[in-house]
C-alpha cells in the first residue's frame, strides 16, 4: 500500500482516537465532578507521540532518501530549526520533571497564570493580575524553551488561600500605637468565619513543604518608609476570593480610626 494511504488511515485513527478521548473523559468529569484535563492532555500527547512514531515508520525508506539527498544542508537546517528543537527538548523536559500540570497557577520569569494547555511547542495560560487574583482575560504562550532557562514557581496554593500583604501610608504625626489593638480585633472578627479552614489549610501546606509558614492569625506592624512617613503592614492568610473584600473593609476601619484619632490630637493641641 502506498505510504501517503497508510498516512491518511493513521492520522484519521489518531484523530478518531482524541476525540473519543475527549467525550470519555468529559462524561467522567461531569459523573465525578472532577477536573481531570490534565489526564486527557497526557493521552493525547502519547497518542500523538505514537502517531509520529507510526508516520516515521511508514516513510523511512523515503525520509532516508531525502535525508541522503540534503546531507550538505543539514547543519543549515539545524541552525534554521534549532529553536523549535529547544522547545521539543522543553516539552519533554515538562514530562520527566512535571514542575506542573494543567490547572495549576504558575509563575514564570514575571508572568503568572493558570495552565490552560501543553504541548510539544508551548504552553498556553491564561494571565492573572496577583494583586487582585483575577483573570486579565488575557493569554499568554510561552515556548517551551523559556521553560528551561526561567524559574517556574507553582502558585497553586493560592488558588484556594493566600498569604495577602498590603500598606497603607499616612503623613500625619502621632502616636498610631492606641488604634493597633482595635485594628487587629477588627482584623481577626473579619476573618473569624474562615478561621478554622484557614488553620487546617495552613497546617496542611507546612506539612507539604516541610517549613513553617505566617498565618494564620492575621499580623499588623507599623513602620515608617524611607521618606519618614507612618506605614501600616498588613498581613492575612485568608481565601483568595475574599482577600480584597476584607483589605477593603480594613482600610476603612483603619481610615476612621486614624481620622478620629488625629482629631483627638489636634484638639489637645488646641487646648494646650
Amino acid at each position: 500500500m502506498h505510504p501517503f494511504l497508510v498516512s491518511l488511515f493513521v492520522l484519521a485513527i489518531a484523530f478518531v482516537l482524541k476525540v473519543l478521548v475527549d467525550k470519555l473523559a468529559r462524561n467522567r468529569a461531569e459523573k465525578k465532578e472532577k477536573d481531570i484535563r490534565y489526564i486527557t492532555h497526557n493521552i493525547k500527547h502519547f497518542i500523538n507521540f505514537v502517531m509520529v512514531l507510526s508516520l516515521l515508520f511508514v516513510w523511512s525508506t523515503e525520509i532516508q532518501n531525502f535525508a541522503l539527498s540534503i546531507a550538505a544542508f543539514a547543519v543549515a537546517i539545524v541552525l534554521a530549526t534549532r529553536e523549535f528543537i529547544q522547545c521539543v527538548i522543553g516539552f519533554f523536559y515538562l514530562v520527566t520533571t512535571r514542575p506542573f500540570r494543567v490547572g495549576d497557577w504558575i509563575q514564570v520569569g514575571d508572568y503568572f497564570g493558570e495552565v490552560a494547555e501543553t504541548d510539544w511547542v508551548k504552553t498556553t495560560m491564561h494571565e492573572i493580575d496577583m494583586h487582585t487574583y483575577q483573570f486579565s482575560r488575557k493569554t499568554i504562550y510561552i515556548p517551551n524553551n523559556k521553560l528551561i532557562t526561567s524559574s517556574i514557581k507553582n502558585l497553586n496554593y493560592v488558588k484556594r488561600f493566600v498569604t495577602h500583604h498590603f500598606t497603607i501610608v499616612r503623613r500625619e504625626s502621632f502616636n498610631p500605637y492606641v488604634i493597633h489593638d482595635e485594628l487587629v480585633n477588627q482584623a481577626k472578627l473579619y476573618c473569624e468565619e474562615f478561621q478554622d479552614v484557614a488553620t487546617r489549610y495552613n497546617s496542611m501546606i507546612e506539612r507539604k513543604l516541610d517549613a513553617k509558614i505566617s498565618g494564620p492569625a492575621p499580623v499588623i506592624h507599623f513602620g515608617t518608609t524611607e521618606l519618614g512617613e507612618f506605614k501600616a503592614s498588613f498581613t492575612l492568610f485568608c481565601p483568595t476570593n475574599k482577600a480584597l473584600e476584607i483589605e477593603h473593609k480594613l482600610t476603612e476601619c483603619f481610615m476612621a480610626l486614624w481620622y478620629e484619632e488625629a482629631k483627638k490630637n489636634k484638639e489637645t493641641k488646641s487646648e494646650a
